[in-house]
């Protein structure tokens, strides 16, 4: 799925609604030009309104997003796959197909079971853990060139 100047990267998570969604949205305004930029669940839900507006919050806008299925990228090939999810990681260990492997242990925004305001700020501690994690995953890839 790379083109000859695009290395190829996908983020996987269970649901394909905030996570992945976020990661996706982070390297595509961070560095668009250097990558091909998927995202996918093993069981998609669609894309969760508060990360669409927790992203919104840092200017950048993952509105037209869509929540896709694994199943979508069956046989396709990634130079980087993402595992943002312990879920995730556990029921696809290998696919989609990818030259590099890499897994985030990142808590699920969605889970987190209080006021309004403390699900916010969840939202926004793991949009801030994703937003470091794709930049220290760029840093890296630079530096491998």
């Amino acid at each position: 799925m790379s083109t000859p100047s695009k290395k190829s990267v996908f983020f996987l998570c269970t649901g394909n609604s905030c996570r992945s969604q976020m990661a996706e949205g982070f390297l595509r305004h961070l560095a668009r030009d250097r990558y091909e930029v998927s995202s996918a669940g093993t069981h998609p839900m669609g894309l969760h309104s508060r990360a669409v507006e927790t992203m919104q919050d840092i200017n950048i806008d993952i509105s037209d997003q869509r929540s896709q299925s694994i199943d979508e990228f069956e046989g396709v090939s990634f130079d980087y796959v993402v595992t943002v999810c312990d879920r995730a990681k556990e029921s696809c260990p290998t696919t989609p197909v990818g030259g590099t492997r890499t897994h985030w242990s990142i808590d699920d925004p969605t889970s987190v079971i209080g006021s309004g305001d403390q699900r916010q700020a969840e939202f926004e501690r793991v949009r801030d853990i994703i937003g470091e994690r794709v930049k220290q995953f760029i840093q890296k890839d630079s530096n491998k060139t």
